[in-house]
Parts: C-alpha cells; structure tokens; sequence
C-alpha cells in the first residue's frame, strides 16, 4: 500500500537533503512556496533550504539535522525535498530511524532522494514518493500531466499511470509480474549496494531511471545490478527515461537499446521500457512500496 498521505491545511517541511539549490535562491524558493500553496498546503522552510557548504546543502550533520527534526516535529505533517544533486548517502548512517519510524509521514522527492526512499522503505516500514521536486516549474506553471501525478500522490488520489499519446511504452521482454514497487535513480540504486542500505529486489517491480550518463556508464550500473543478483531476484523491471544519456562518440558506442537487449532481456523479467517518468517533463510521480501489476505484452502498469 501507499505511504503515508497529506491533506489540505497540512503543514510541509520544505528541505535540501542533498545539493544546494542553484541560480537564484530566493527565487526559486518562492517558487517553492508557491506551489505547496496552489496545493493547499502550509510550507516550512527548513535550514537547509538555503544552506551551501560546497556542492552540498550544508554539513552532513545540519542536512541530517533537518530530516531527523521534520521527522520528530508533530506539527510537521510531511516532507518534500526541494532538490536532489548528491550527498545523501553521506548522511544516511547520522539518521534516527527509531524516530522516523515512530512517526512516518509524508516524503517525497527523486534523484538523489532515492537513498531515502531505500532506507525508510527497509528501515523504517513506510512507503515514499519518487515525484517532481516542489521548485520545478513543472507543478506551479508547467506541465498539467505533471501536476496531476504529482498531486495524486501527494493527497492519495487513484489515477491511472499512462504515458503521453506521443510517447508509447515498449515492450523489452513479454509477461506479466505483480509486486511492490521499489527503485528510482539507477546510480543511487547501484551505490546502495554493499552497504547497510542495499535495496531489496527479490520479487518486486524495480523501476529504474537516470540522466546525463553515457551509454558505457550505464553498462556499468547494469552490469553491477545483473551480477549482485538484483535483476534475478525481482519480479519485473520498468525503465524510466534516460534522459540526456547519449553518446559523445556515437560511432564508438552502444546504443541504449543495445545495453538494454543485452544485460536486462537475458534475464528474462517482464519488462517496459520507456514510461514517463524521471530526469523529464512532463513526468509521472510514482508511490513506492505500493503494490502494482505490470502486464508487458499490453504495456499496461495497475496500482493494485
């Protein structure tokens, strides 16, 4: 089933768990803002809202610092990072999963939010979502498509998960599959591996999506998953969009459909590939730990 849900008047913590936002701050906070607020929701600016420390929103331990005291905070109702970027396995091993799991709320975000995701999905018990962060113009001026998902999930909401007209689903390998949904960020799944964090395939639906990666590196994930046994324990695969991930040297590389056919078909999964959602716009938002039906051979993805 899906994770905790919000409901209007609800009070959200706005946070930067991992990268500082960039270009104009203040803008895009307000943006921030704004959107939570089209959505009838109550923002709360945290720290690390507007924290810098390098590449990094802040210290390991301030970044830490705000999701523990969202978590702990009763008059918080939910949780929605403002950007991904990197830094959030560094401060996966400083969170208070005792605390996050006594008062489970409301998450969301992707990326770099994958670690989270992972880690309070198999730490914790709750389920999360992988959806558009609230800075994007997506959700307060955007997208339509991307703002109904974003919002389905957001006040629990059933709605169907469907690609644009224009963008069909495709089958890589035919069958059907049924299980919980886990995944999000192909680096970040891979980077779980090894640690106390290592994502758990065996029989769900693993959904797996990146951006700016060169078909060879995400060989090298593929390859990773495929030989850790992640892609033999899972029930059935789903494959986001890959976005910006080309080739420099086109005559010097595999294409993406190349990786696929050879790493993810042989394994033999109920798979699709191409469904809307990731490092794109518009894009799906997707309710992790839910439990969903994949049906290939119809290129049909049901929340059961």
């Amino acid at each position: 089933m899906r994770g905790p849900k919000l409901f209007e008047g609800a009070r959200v913590a706005l946070i930067a768990p991992s990268s500082p936002i960039n270009g104009d701050v203040e803008a895009k906070l307000d943006r921030a803002v704004k959107t939570a607020e089209k959505l009838n929701l109550i923002p709360v600016l945290y720290p690390t809202a507007r924290a810098s420390h390098g590449y990094l929103a802040g210290t390991d331990e301030v970044r830490a610092k705000d999701i523990n005291e969202a978590f702990a905070d009763k008059d918080i109702d939910g949780i929605w990072c403002l950007r991904g970027g990197y830094g959030a396995h560094r401060i996966l091993p400083l969170l208070d999963y005792t605390t996050i799991r006594e008062n489970a709320k409301f998450f969301g975000g992707y990326s770099d939010i994958t670690a989270f995701h992972i880690a309070f999905r198999q730490q914790c018990g709750f389920g999360t979502y992988h959806m558009t962060m609230p800075t994007s113009d997506n959700l307060i001026d955007g997208s339509e498509y991307s703002y109904k998902y974003a919002k389905a999930m957001i006040f629990g909401e059933d709605i169907t998960y469907e690609n644009p007209a224009d963008a069909p689903i495709k089958t890589l390998v035919g069958g059907k599959a049924e299980g919980e949904l886990c995944g999000g960020n192909l680096s970040l799944v891979v980077a779980s591996l090894g640690t106390p964090w290592e994502i758990d395939t065996r029989g769900k639906l693993i959904f797996l999506e990146d951006v700016d990666e060169q078909p060879y590196s995400i060989d090298r994930m593929f390859t990773q998953l495929r030989n850790a046994g992640k892609l033999d324990d899972c029930a059935g695969i789903i494959l986001g969009q890959y976005t910006d991930c080309e080739a420099k040297k086109p005559e010097n590389s595999l294409t993406l459909e190349t990786v696929f056919e050879e790493l993810v078909k042989p394994c033999g999964k109920p798979c699709i590939t191409n469904f809307m959602c990731g490092h794109c716009s518009p894009t799906m938002s997707l309710p992790f730990g839910a439990r969903f039906a994949l049906d290939a051979d119809a290129c049909t993805v049901i929340e059961k």
